[in-house]
């Protein structure tokens, strides 16, 4: 099983819409928050600076229930399938509500490829990537 990594997010004013609601770019803002944060914790900072990388090739997300400017809001991030060349992201957006329950606001999928940055092509998921991913 992949470890998940929760990811507190600190919305700003300008996250907020007209409607007063935090807009969809800013949700998908969270998203790369989170992103960052599940690369720093779990294959250390090389797949953001290094040669090899990770990089965004597809999303889809699912704005399930709104999320307003007071919400206590958390991303959660794992991956939910590797592959040869890639892998997928699974996170949502979720509310901790005043009585404690916790409310799904929004779930994206990213797949995500291996990228050699030196080479400037897809690359094969190294072996560690894989291993620090499935331990727990």
């Amino acid at each position: 099983m992949a470890r998940t990594i929760v990811t507190p997010i600190q919305k700003r004013f300008s996250d907020v819409d007209v409607f007063r609601h935090v807009n969809n770019v800013s949700q998908q803002m969270y998203f790369d928050v989170g992103k960052t944060e599940y690369y720093r914790q779990v294959l250390n900072n090389s797949v953001l600076f290094g040669s090899l990388r990770i990089i965004t090739v597809a999303t889809q997300t699912s704005y399930i229930s709104q999320i307003r400017y007071e919400d206590d809001i958390y991303v959660t991030t794992e991956v939910s399938k590797i592959g040869n060349k890639s892998l997928t992201l699974f996170q949502r957006i979720i509310c901790r509500e005043a009585d404690g329950s916790e409310r799904i606001c929004t779930e994206s999928t990213s797949a995500m490829v291996a990228f050699d940055f030196d080479e400037q092509t897809s690359a094969v998921v190294p072996d560690l990537w894989r291993e620090a991913i499935l331990s727990e």
